[in-house]
């Protein structure tokens, strides 16, 4: 389980790629995120590049502090700098473990400087679930197919030893 196989098994989203340029108002960062019905857009540029990534979150805080004037900014106003980004060959547990350990919700994918996808923490949990389901399955089946043999010398069916779980 890689994070490309986590772009390719999303709902058509076009790999969740929702992006905003620096100059794009807050106001219309708002319409993108409730139109798509998602959390966060990638800021990039012409060719792209990552330039920051801007949250419902980053847009709620500002929106208390600063009131309704932030929505006049632009998107790089508010945006987060400093993006934390993964490759497509990264694996799931690996993007797991850093959403979880920098407190991250959305996680840009970018290969060759390019932006090529965008990862939810619920996309990663859904992969890890899938792949779970897929690992329950293959033990069910391997035990299925082992013969077992009782006490006595007798075969014992599968069923009797695993149940019909």
């Amino acid at each position: 389980m890689n994070v490309l196989s986590a772009l390719n098994s999303k709902d058509g989203k076009d790999n969740g790629i929702i992006t905003a340029r620096e100059t794009t108002s807050v106001a219309e960062v708002v319409g993108l995120l409730a139109s798509n019905d998602i959390g966060a857009v990638v800021v990039v540029d012409g060719r792209r590049k990552v330039r920051g990534i801007l949250s419902e979150r980053d847009i709620a805080r500002n929106l208390s502090t600063r009131g309704v004037a932030i929505l006049s900014l632009t998107a790089a106003d508010l945006m987060t700098r400093s993006v934390v980004t993964c490759r497509p060959g990264d694996s799931i547990d690996q993007v797991m473990g850093l959403m979880s350990d920098r407190d991250i919700r959305h996680l840009p994918v970018v290969e060759s400087g390019r932006l090529v996808g965008m990862l939810s923490m619920r996309d990663v949990v859904r992969e890890r679930l899938a792949g779970a389901e897929s690992d329950i399955s293959s033990l069910r089946e391997y035990i299925a197919s082992v013969k077992v043999i009782s006490d006595d010398g007798d075969e014992v069916i599968s069923d009797d030893v695993v149940g019909n779980a």
